[in-house]
């Protein structure tokens, strides 16, 4: 059932009131969701969406990088405020860039909690916020929405509308697994049904990064600690470093899961590698678009002349997020 499809305009104003609700609105039962009495025995009647806070979020952190051991929030200002020194951005500070702990958590419309189902996480990029871009600019709800595929979804925000790829707290081992058992706490309240904890915390993981979010999502496969819930891997022009934890997840899960990386001329050079270290130890993957996302497929897409900052929403085809959720096999509601 592919259920009522927002239209660019309704997910414009969903992303209005988002960014004008409070914080302690927006943990509201009842704002931007409806009040699902048979939440799990019939369809959502619509998209529910909400901005929830995480004590699990990747954001705020006051540890050390995992690089290096030293402390990430490694510098402090005339005024007292301690803050990051990004190597690409310079310095942000940690009350401005680094304090948002929300999480966007949406169910769409038609979601069924009576067939197959996946929890959808994705990991945005450099300069990124969730309401300007995650729903607005990248118009991930709307693509989720769009497609047949029967999948809550989770997006948290990291470093806040800065050059900065760091993980935060999702660099500890077992913290994205903390993550996802919140996550299925918050969910549960957003098909307003308590008893859904258990229902999300079961549901397989498809792990989606655009860009900078090639970061967290490659800690999350490396120390997450959530063992096979991960049960593919979508990478959109974000293969630009941590090619090892990416092969060393292909190496132990390409049976059980895929593993599908698009990109420009600007993830070029990190694609190329992979490609060459899964060649070097016997590996097989394809370079054609795959007629699904099936267990097994590794995929690698070049795509020639898209470019990198609208690349979630054109890439090889307009909407690729949409276009790659109809290709996983048995999703559908």
């Amino acid at each position: 059932m592919a259920g009522v499809r927002y239209s660019r305009r309704e997910l414009g104003r969903l992303a209005v009131g988002l960014a004008a609700a409070s914080t302690a609105e927006l943990a509201s039962p009842s704002l931007l969701t409806p009040a699902y009495a048979a939440a799990l025995r019939e369809p959502l009647r619509q998209m529910a969406a909400r901005l929830v806070p995480f004590a699990s979020a990747p954001f705020p952190y006051d540890g050390t990088r995992p690089d290096d051991g030293t402390d990430f929030l490694d510098t402090t200002g005339a005024d007292g405020r301690v803050g990051h020194v990004a190597p690409r951005g310079g310095v942000y500070y940690a009350d401005q860039t680094y304090s948002d702990n929300r999480v966007l958590v949406a169910l769409p419309a038609g979601f069924d909690a009576r067939r197959r189902a996946a929890i959808v996480v994705f990991f945005h990029g450099n300069s990124a916020t969730l309401q300007r871009d995650v729903i607005g600019r990248q118009r991930v709800l709307d693509q989720l929405q769009s497609s047949h595929l029967n999948a809550a979804l989770l997006a948290p925000q990291f470093a806040v509308d800065a050059l900065d790829s760091s993980a935060g707290r999702f660099w500890q081992r077992g913290a994205f697994s903390r993550f996802m058992a919140e996550a299925a706490v918050a969910l549960a309240r957003l098909a307003g049904s308590r008893d859904a904890q258990h229902f999300f915390a079961s549901l397989p993981i498809i792990l989606v990064a655009y860009s900078g979010g090639y970061n967290p999502a490659a800690y999350a496969l490396a120390v997450g600690g959530v063992g096979n819930r991960i049960r593919g891997v979508i990478l959109l022009d974000a293969l630009v470093g941590e090619t090892g934890k990416f092969f060393a997840w292909i190496a132990a899960s390409h049976r059980s899961g895929f593993f599908f990386s698009a990109y420009s001329q600007a993830a070029a050079d990190g694609n190329t590698a992979l490609e060459r270290q899964l060649t070097a130890n016997g590996i097989s993957f394809s370079t054609a678009l795959p007629r699904a996302l099936a267990p097994g497929g590794i995929t690698f897409l070049e795509t020639a002349g898209a470019d990198h900052d609208d690349y979630v929403t054109q890439a090889w085809v307009k909407d690729p997020l949409t276009w790659l959720f109809d290709r996983l096999p048995g999703l559908a509601r």
